[in-house]
């Protein structure tokens, strides 16, 4: 049934446009442009994502993760590799990522291929972060279930102890993942719901084809 008052919610977009004519040749160096835009706004978490992953037989399932870098190599986040979304890439490296940039009235749709990062990578930001981060990285089984909260915060406490003169290393079950884009799709919000989609497709030679979708 309709709820009326939820039906009822809209905003007309009218910040910007986005034209073929003002576009970079490569998507990297527009989402760059875009993410220039997005610092410069200080919008807040500029690089929460949303990160959708499926099983083999199609079952999907989303969350939010962070971005922590980008270049040719691809779109590189970290979590746990046991996670339900670890198990799911490890089964399917097809993913989707998507950025909302509600201040700029901004989408960004990335659909590619997932690897697990070089370990040296996931070394030096694991080791990079704060002791808090890293600890709790060790201690948390993600995505399993567990008998209460207590049983993290005894974790935390043990592991607090123990690494009191020495810094935690690493563990297996924890690192990066660079996403390989294969089309990516700027999506700029436009008045009357008339909104700008230009999406670049990586073609089997190589090359980015640009087209503008309908919206």
């Amino acid at each position: 049934m309709l709820n009326q008052k939820i039906a009822d919610l809209r905003k007309d977009y009218k910040l910007a446009s986005l034209d073929e004519s003002e576009i970079a040749p490569y998507p990297l160096a527009q989402f760059d442009k875009w993410w220039q835009d997005a610092i410069h706004s200080e919008i807040d978490e500029a690089n929460a994502m949303t990160l959708a992953t499926s099983t083999p037989d199609g079952h999907p399932s989303a969350r939010i993760v962070l971005l922590k870098s980008f270049d040719e190599e691809g779109f590189l986040f970290f979590t746990n590799y046991e996670s339900r979304k670890g198990q799911e890439l490890a089964q399917n490296p097809h993913v989707t990522l998507l950025f909302f940039w509600r201040e700029l009235e901004r989408q960004v749709r990335i659909e590619g291929t997932v690897s697990k990062a070089p370990a040296g990578i996931s070394n030096e930001y694991y080791n990079s972060r704060p002791l808090g981060s890293r600890i709790g990285a060790i201690a948390s089984p993600q995505s399993k279930v567990i008998p209460g909260r207590s049983f993290l915060e005894e974790q935390v406490d043990q592991l607090t102890a123990k690494y009191q003169h020495t810094a935690p290393q690493r563990p297996d079950y924890w690192g990066g993942y660079l996403v390989k884009p294969q089309v990516i799709e700027f999506w700029q919000g436009r008045s009357s719901r008339l909104h700008d989609r230009i999406l670049y497709s990586l073609t089997p030679a190589g090359s980015w084809k640009i087209e503008r979708l309908a919206p």
